[in-house]
C-alpha cells in the first residue's frame, strides 16, 4: 500500500467538500425561493377572494 498515494485521494477528498456544500447551499436556497414565490401567490389569491367577496369568512356563527 503506498501510503502518498493514500493521503493524495484524501486530500483530494477533503478539498472537494467546500464545493459539494457550496451546490448543497445553492439547491437549498432555490428550493426556498420557489416556496416563498408560491406563498406569495396563495396571499394574492387570498387578498383576490376577498376583493371579489369581502364579507364571506368575516362572520361565523357560534351555538354552545
Amino acid at each position: 500500500m503506498d501510503i502518498m498515494n493514500i493521503t493524495g485521494v484524501a486530500l483530494a477528498n477533503v478539498s472537494e467538500m467546500p464545493k459539494i456544500g457550496t451546490a448543497v447551499l445553492g439547491k437549498a436556497m432555490e428550493t426556498s425561493e420557489q416556496l416563498g414565490a408560491g406563498i406569495v401567490e396563495m396571499i394574492d389569491a387570498a387578498a383576490m377572494e376577498l376583493s371579489v367577496n369581502p364579507y364571506v369568512g368575516a362572520n361565523f356563527d357560534v351555538r354552545i
